[in-house]
């Protein structure tokens, strides 16, 4: 069973920083699409940021500029790295994962998700 775990998530204030970690297995931080997706109460979910098995990144429009996605294959992580965050960021944000060749943000894509960490912006 895949598994990715979530943690990093936090109060922090408007303006600040924040890094979220995604641990996960060896052969899914080398070999998969991964993403970080977020879900605010009473809203959909909404795809954060994307990094394909080549390198390729994908940013959703409002938070290009702030926020970094990445990874580190000897370590099996992935990480979003949050800057001058904002009130809109709070939400619950979660790893997800495919095998697919292709990597965009349209969650029905991913098939592996983790339970996920939740991060609180205050204005």
């Amino acid at each position: 069973q895949v598994q990715l775990v979530e943690s990093g998530g936090d109060s922090v204030q408007a303006g600040g920083s924040l890094t979220l970690s995604c641990t996960t297995a060896d052969y899914i931080i080398n070999n998969y699409c991964m993403g970080w997706f977020r879900r605010a109460p009473g809203k959909d979910s909404e795809g954060v940021a994307a990094i394909a098995q080549d390198g390729n990144l994908t940013y959703v429009d409002s938070v290009k500029g702030r926020f970094a996605i990445s990874r580190d294959n000897a370590a099996n992580k992935l990480y979003l790295r949050m800057n001058d965050v904002k009130p809109e960021d709070s939400g619950m944000y979660y790893c997800a994962a495919h095998s697919h060749w292709g990597c965009d943000l349209v969650k029905e894509t991913y098939n592996y998700w983790g339970q996920g960490t939740q991060v609180t912006v205050s204005s």
